[in-house]
């Protein structure tokens, strides 16, 4: 290969080489052990920190190449890890908010965190560093925070920046990222699209049906809305677009199927380790605790896709034209092993980054083992996946460090208390009002928001009021990740919304009110979870086998409402009567499920007899009828 000595060859082999050994490094740290909370945090984000600046311009746009500004960010940026790191035993031996700070210390603080809010606003936006600069204000100007000991917790601290929101980034997201990459270097996405196809292309609306499954699997490895709908929308929203859907239900499809990635087992989205960090439990249980949700979630999109399918009369694309299961299966099967691989690593009792590590080095040797995929196995594409899993770990590791910001301000100033009895207070005490205000704070927040630093700050502020009601941890942590996730596919600004009506070229509001009405059930399963936490395996295995059952009835039923056909076209009445039937269902009690199914299997009957009646030929005329 010829290397190119431009300017321009020059920093795409500093990138290439940079981003190697971010990746080098973290594998060595999963495999000798983390090093001491600074300088593990701090290498993390001095890599990350000169990935940005040398991919991510001025401008936001990841294109061209660094300009001479640029570059002078890089250096003022990368100066102060540099400061800490050559004043290390200065740093952990001096009393923090004990020891003033000296000139250096605070100059290079204020550098750090102006660069960190200026890194993430080129990669994720303006809403999170905006965030926390009325953070900061609100610590400066209203809890009249000393400046010096704010710079002491933002910086010299491993409660600020380089607080656990970083620590996650580093010990978990980056790897997990880093296999994302590889299974998509592999061919793996390949094999998604095709087994989902194969399964439910043929169905009504099976196009849809593609994108639920499809999105599904796919989000799983990549744990971001706004990337799966940019891997699967190209391919599913021009089908579902063929086969009959409106360009904006076809995007709103993917946006909801896309965004739901992120909370589905075995492998979530950024901020479920983050939440397995915050409680001090396995990833493993964060997982348990996701599955019944997004399996709901899941049978809510599907649901919605099938019942306007049914509505609109559409079908499915014909078998001949769709890949056999078997073939795919035979061709490309062997790719799901390394996500097995993980599973059975975690679940012997292993660390998630070394599970994660485990599946990361098994996808080329896998991908080695069938004709169909050894033409992947080259050296160019192992160096291009940890090109791709370096640059792909960049938004979570920056909104990671801005969160910190956050996190520093509301620790220090003891906002979190003072929200809390806010809450509390606003509420009346009524739990529902409680969660509905957490709902809402939490959709805002993540408004042009990633999940990640959206949730953390729901975290500080709103996760505490809701537990001070007596309802479990885990109830209210999976309550506020869930709205963090879902913000995601809410007008006015839903980040999955934009990405899928940019591929569908349809309207952004009538995308954004599609999302929400397929998405519509999944508002409403956070509080069920709350009011009845065998939603989330927790409890006895009767109680959590029936609530799931009675609450995937409930889902379909409100999904069958909404959409105006279940068994057929509803009338009026008989949409309001599904809806209310499945939310009974949903709603956790024996009398509700009762009611709810009473009303259910009587708008069933009535649709039954209905649909005899139109499909019952005419009775023939008798003789003396014709004669007249």
């Amino acid at each position: 290969m010829k290397l190119d000595f431009s300017y321009g060859g020059v920093v795409r082999m500093a990138t290439t080489l940079i981003s190697v050994a971010m990746v080098i490094f973290h594998v060595w740290a999963i495999v000798n052990g983390a090093p001491e909370a600074i300088v593990f945090r701090g290498t993390h984000l001095l890599f990350a920190l000169t990935l940005l600046f040398l991919i991510y311009r001025s401008s936001g746009n990841a294109n061209g190449t660094p300009s001479v500004l640029d570059l002078l960010l890089l250096a003022l940026a990368i100066a102060p890890i540099i400061y800490l790191f050559a004043n290390y035993d200065y740093v952990i031996n001096r009393i923090f908010y004990v020891d003033d700070l000296t000139t250096a210390d605070m100059v290079m603080g204020t550098i750090m965190t102006v660069m960190v809010l200026e890194a993430a606003r080129r990669v994720i936006g303006l809403a999170l560093p905006i965030t926390a600069v009325v953070f900061i204000v609100y610590g400066l100007f209203v809890a009249k925070l000393d400046p010096m000991r704010l710079l002491d917790q933002l910086y010299m601290t491993t409660e600020g920046i380089f607080g656990i929101p970083l620590s996650v980034s580093a010990s978990y997201v980056l790897i997990f990222v880093l296999f994302g990459s590889f299974m998509e270097r592999t061919g793996t996405g390949q094999l998604f699209m095709d087994f989902a196809m194969s399964l439910t292309g043929h169905t009504a609306g099976g196009p849809g049906k593609v994108s639920c499954v499809s999105s599904a699997l796919f989000g799983t490895i990549s744990g971001s809305a706004v990337a799966n709908v940019m891997v699967d929308g190209p391919i599913t929203i021009p089908l579902m677009k063929r086969s009959g859907f409106p360009p904006h239900f076809a995007a709103g499809v993917e946006a909801v199927a896309s965004t739901g990635g992120q909370i589905m087992p075995p492998i979530m989205g950024a901020a479920a380790f983050v939440m397995a960090e915050f409680l001090g439990v396995s990833y493993g249980q964060v997982v348990l605790w996701a599955i019944i949700p997004a399996v709901l979630y899941y049978v809510a999109c599907f649901s919605a896709v099938h019942f306007e399918a049914k509505r609109r009369g559409l079908v499915g694309v014909p078998r001949s034209e769709l890949p056999k299961l078997g073939d795919v299966m035979r061709e490309r099967g062997h790719l799901f092993l390394p996500v097995l691989a993980i599973l059975v690593v975690m679940y012997s009792g292993f660390s998630s980054p070394l599970a994660a590590l485990a599946g990361t080095l098994a996808c080329f040797p896998v991908a080695a083992l069938r004709k169909s995929t050894r033409h992947y196995v080259t050296f160019e594409n192992l160096i291009g996946a940890c090109v791709d899993g370096a640059r792909n770990a960049l938004p979570v590791a920056l909104a990671c460090a801005a969160a910190g910001v956050v996190i520093a301000v509301v620790t220090l100033s003891g906002l979190g208390i003072v929200f809390t009895q806010f809450v509390v207070h606003l509420s009346q005490n009524y739990l529902l009002l409680a969660l509905v205000f957490t709902m809402i704070a939490g959709i805002v927040l993540g408004m042009g928001m990633p999940t990640t630093p959206a949730y953390i700050i729901m975290t500080a502020l709103l996760v505490p009021a809701i537990v001070k009601f007596g309802i479990p941890v885990p109830a209210a942590h999976m309550f506020a990740f869930y709205f963090a996730v879902l913000s995601a596919i809410t007008p006015p600004v839903a980040l999955a919304v934009f990405a899928a009506a940019g591929i569908a070229r349809s309207d952004l509001w009538k995308t954004g009110l599609a999302a929400v009405r397929i998405a519509a059930t999944s508002f409403i399963v956070p509080f069920m979870f709350v009011y009845e936490p065998a939603l989330l395996m927790i409890g006895d295995w009767p109680t959590i086998i029936w609530s799931s059952i009675t609450a995937g009835v409930g889902v379909l039923l409100f999904a069958a409402g909404l959409h105006g056909y279940f068994l057929t076209h509803s009338k009026y009445w008989q949409s309001a009567a599904l809806a209310v039937g499945g939310l009974l269902l949903i709603e956790p009690g024996l009398v509700t499920d009762v009611i709810g199914a009473t009303i259910a299997l009587a708008v069933a009957a009535t649709q039954h007899y209905s649909r005899r009646n139109a499909l019952a030929p005419a009775p023939e005329l008798s003789a003396s009828k014709v004669s007249d």
